[in-house]
């Protein structure tokens, strides 16, 4: 395998991902067992993207001066509460419901799903790194202009290694999930 290791690898093996070469990204949206479930899986994935990327921009606009302390208050408050809220929930309903359901189709799915549970358990340690200096950066908003930047550039940075951990993990976790909705159904894990 390519490294279990979230934040060195570059992706999952052949032989993790075995599914992946017989169904390529390109063509799932049009395959004919594509369907409601798998095209929600990507939406959630692209919304957590999405919203991981809205908080980073949040936050450069700070760390730019093209916000102020209060402006940026308000936008990145209820940013990372969505953000870290539904990443949260994405998890736990993949780690109790959806993972153990993909890992029962075929035995040689557990070792990409075992991959992926470590993954969270990663991307959750970041998290709380994240939401550590978060509370930190909001804490130093009522100092001066030198702390609220070396706050706001010390989230930045935790932000980012998490925006990377999850980036890797759901490019991975798609090439697995993705392949075995297409193969075995939908309705084997639904």
């Amino acid at each position: 395998m390519s490294g279990s290791d979230l934040a060195s690898r570059a992706g999952l093996s052949d032989a993790v991902a075995w599914l992946r070469a017989d169904y390529p990204s390109a063509d799932w949206r049009t395959h004919r067992s594509f369907g409601q479930l798998a095209d929600f899986w990507l939406h959630v994935h692209a919304a957590l993207r999405a919203e991981g990327a809205q908080v980073a921009a949040v936050v450069q606009a700070f760390r730019e001066g093209r916000t102020d302390a209060g402006g940026f208050q308000r936008a990145f408050v209820p940013d990372i509460n969505q953000f870290l809220q539904h990443l949260t929930a994405h998890h736990t309903i993949e780690d109790q419901a959806y993972f153990p359901k993909f890992r029962a189709l075929d035995a040689r799915m557990a070792t990409g799903f075992d991959v992926l549970e470590r993954d969270h358990a990663a991307i959750h340690h970041a998290l709380e790194t994240s939401v550590d200096s978060a509370r930190a950066m909001l804490a130093a908003l009522g100092g001066e202009h030198d702390g609220q930047r070396r706050a706001a550039d010390g989230y930045a940075a935790d932000h980012d290694r998490l925006l990377a951990l999850l980036g890797r993990h759901l490019a991975d976790e798609e090439d697995l999930v993705m392949p075995a909705m297409l193969h075995f159904g939908e309705r084997s894990i639904g």
